[in-house]
């Protein structure tokens, strides 16, 4: 129908009244502040608003606040806002001096008269421009903020994350990239590992041939294939020079971040090795290592050695003006001193036992240095081993022991265990995750883990300064791998280095995700996108099964297939839950997380059947435990276990036998008593390989050489006794082994002793 001109005129002023009432009635929408990390204290009025304007004035009456107030200035115009800074007069966010507030402390307040960040020194005022930041939307020039208050400071004073750039190089630009990120949820310690058997990546002048020779290596090994080793071909390399260097420490200066470098030794310095030679026990040559793993090869504990050392650490203390200096002190082979002249003339000279405590020589030489310049050292808790050197800190990595050990002894240490802060491990199902080196270190984990160690009495605690993730970079090749690895992991480490514990909540830090994905996505960060939840490998006695998926992205969408294809945005949209027909065919679903970004997920797939239970067999004798064949030798699957034992025992557990050799196989033979009739889940967790078969069928295939992960399978039983086969290898480095189940009326737990029988 046309409309007459009259009629024309008439629609178009009821329109304009409709949104005039619209914009001028309707309440804008307020968000309920989602910072990470969770402040200390934080009251808000969600009924009351400070409307932030595109233009705010910026106004501060302190010294300590200019940087900070700056800093904020410098964003808001980089991000699209018109702010600028007021000489006097009336400004919509204050920077005010609060005296009395700890060196990190800040608070923030919004009411009517705008927004107020309060501090008594310059980290503090950086802090709460952090936390202001967080609460303005991405990609928008204006902001309605509740009225509230937050008091607000950090648990622990060091809170940190690492980055290694010896095994693969990473320019400038991402380090000071990586570094924004770090302040943007508070860390304030960037540990920057960087030389390695792999690439020397600092410019030491004194030693030319450090980064001429020792940044360069001929090829990298293909993905894991050491044995037969495969290589790549292509020459690798990369060092960053001392200006590039004192431009990163500038930027991180500003951004309240200290750089705490690593510069390996007595270990991990074939680099250096490869460079200069005489710095080792043998003639050499030596060449920059072009696989992962541990080196024979370490530095010589000559006076020559000693004086390069020296000279390479004035010149780092030149370039970092950092209280801790990290040394390394980690995987360090006796071997090559073992057969040294030289280094058995020092152990007799000092008076030393062994090998052991000629490392403590070492390292205690290295920090009377440190010392003398008026600096501290740092390392890894093997150099716990001969003897620690007086003044020492420690970063405990292989588990809580080390820590505990030398905050007991009232060294500082600073937690970042392997099991829980090593970010090069899986973070998903490893099935459908690039390549790492192992392990399963999920963002719940990072996130309920406690720094401070249950087993340390208090009068101890204050010994620990705080945590650390690491970042070992073998399997990262790329600034975007870093950062799916990294992120979102990183934002879980940042509350529970922060927050005090009484202050986290999961529920509530798994809501703010949602908001700080937006975030990331507003600073382009290449992070992980968690697969939907809700496959599996499932059996299942009936016909028809459902299936719900879920994922925790707010407007995300999951898209799934059913053919075998692989799922994307032209598949079936998942919007109800599923029912599939498996009475006759078994059935794969394939399914994908698509962000509102368009960020990906890795694809992710369950196999759903129908089964019948096995049934149970009767033995004539059951005794408790399981059998246990021990063989010596170096093995890398569990395939090749069998033939003659080294030795026979029984186990009421699944567990590692103690002094067990470096290198070992495991068969645990015997049967499982089943309670009821029922669809049964088992797991092996293992560092290396494991399996776990039931009667004929392989249940568990957690096989191959690898850090610490989980596998898991099901199997449909008949209650009564079922054979049961165990098998692992240990190919030396990490090691544990752990069974479980779950089923009919049974939660997931390690498999009871009383199940066992042989």
């Amino acid at each position: 129908m046309w409309l007459t001109s009259a009629m024309k005129n008439l629609f178009a002023i009821v329109l304009l009244l409709t949104l005039f009432f619209s914009c001028t009635t309707k309440p804008a929408k307020v968000i309920k502040p989602q910072i990470v990390p969770e402040p200390q204290s934080m009251t808000v009025e969600m009924n009351k608003h400070y409307a932030l304007n595109g233009q705010p004035a910026l106004h501060s009456n302190a010294e300590s606040a200019e940087k900070s107030m700056t800093f904020l200035n410098d964003y808001l115009n980089a991000s699209g806002w018109k702010s600028h800074i007021a000489e006097k007069g009336s400004a919509e966010i204050k920077f005010e001096v609060k005296k009395g507030l700890a060196e990190e402390a800040y608070e923030l307040s919004i009411n009517s008269t705008g927004i107020h960040l309060r501090a008594s020194h310059e980290k503090g005022f950086f802090y709460a421009v952090q936390s202001l930041i967080q609460m303005l939307p991405p990609q928008k020039h204006m902001a309605n903020l509740p009225y509230m208050e937050i008091q607000d400071e950090p648990r622990f004073a060091w809170r940190g994350l690492h980055l290694d750039v010896g095994r693969h190089f990473f320019p400038k630009e991402f380090i000071m990239k990586y570094i924004d990120l770090m302040a943007f949820y508070k860390f304030n310690t960037f540990h920057w590992h960087l030389t390695e058997d792999q690439g020397w990546r600092i410019e030491i002048k004194k030693y030319p041939k450090l980064t001429e020779v020792g940044s360069q290596r001929k090829e990298t090994i293909l993905e894991k294939n050491f044995n037969p080793y495969v290589g790549d071909g292509q020459p690798y390399g990369g060092f960053y020079t001392q200006e590039e260097i004192k431009e990163v420490v500038a930027y991180a200066q500003e951004r309240q971040v200290t750089i705490v470098p690593e510069i390996e030794m007595p270990g991990h310095s074939l680099a250096a090795l490869a460079a200069y030679p005489e710095l080792g026990c043998a003639p050499g040559p030596y060449e920059v290592g072009t696989q992962w793993g541990v080196y024979d090869d370490i530095y010589c504990p000559s006076e020559k050695t000693f004086e390069f050392l020296e000279d390479v650490l004035t010149e780092v203390m030149e370039l970092f003006p950092s209280e801790y200096i990290h040394v390394g002190g980690d995987e360090a082979p006796k071997t090559a001193w073992k057969k040294s002249a030289l280094a058995q003339q020092v152990i007799k000279r000092e008076g030393l036992k062994d090998e052991f405590e000629l490392q403590s020589y070492f390292i205690q030489r290295m920090e009377k240095f440190l010392n003398a310049n008026g600096r501290q050292l740092i390392g890894w808790d093997e150099i716990l081993e001969g003897g620690l050197a007086p003044g020492a800190a420690v970063m405990s990595w292989r588990g809580e022991s080390g820590g505990i050990e030398a905050a007991e002894a009232k060294h500082n240490v600073v937690m970042t265990p392997n099991g829980s802060m090593y970010f090069d491990h899986y973070q998903a199902d490893p099935d459908n995750e690039p390549l790492a080196i192992g392990g399963f270190t999920t963002i719940e984990k990072v996130y309920h883990y406690e720094p401070i160690p249950a087993a340390l009495e208090d009068e101890f605690h204050q010994y620990v300064l705080g945590a650390q993730a690491n970042v070992w970079t073998e399997y990262m090749k790329t600034s975007d791998h870093v950062e799916y690895m990294v992120y979102p992991r990183a934002i879980a480490l940042a509350e529970t280095v922060w927050t005090q514990p009484e202050h986290k909540n999961w529920d509530r830090f798994q809501e703010k995700l949602t908001y700080q994905y937006q975030l990331l996505d507003a600073r382009d960060v290449n992070y992980h996108v968690a697969a939907p939840a809700g496959l599996k490998q499932g059996l299942t006695l009936s016909d028809e099964v459902e299936i719900e998926l879920s994922t925790p992205y707010e407007g995300a969408k999951i898209f799934y297939t059913t053919d075998g294809t692989e799922p994307s945005t032209s598949s079936t949209e998942y919007t109800s839950p599923i029912t599939l027909n498996i009475a006759n065919d078994p059935v794969e679903v394939k399914a994908v997380t698509i962000t509102s970004s368009g960020k990906a997920s890795p694809v992710v797939s369950g196999s759903y059947k129908k089964s019948s239970l096995t049934t149970s067999v009767n033995p004539l004798k059951i005794d408790a435990g399981l059998a246990v064949r021990l063989f010596e030798g170096n093995f890398n699957t569990v395939r090749k276990l069998g033939g003659r034992p080294n030795s026979n025992y029984v186990t009421t557990k699944v567990e590692l036998p103690e002094n067990q050799p470096d290198q070992f196989g495991l068969v645990m033979q015997g049967f499982i008593n089943i309670p009821a009739d029922g669809i049964y889940t088992f797991y092996t967790s293992s560092d290396d390989g494991s399996s776990l078969s039931i009667g004929n069928e392989l249940v568990v295939n957690n096989d191959g050489l690898h850090g610490a992960q989980e596998r898991s399978g099901e199997i449909a039983l008949k209650a009564g006794y079922h054979p049961i086969l165990i098998r692992y290898f240990e190919a030396g480095g990490g090691e544990s082994l752990k069974a479980f189940i779950s089923g009919t009326n049974m939660d997931k737990q390690e498999i009871p002793a009383e199940m066992f029988g042989h």
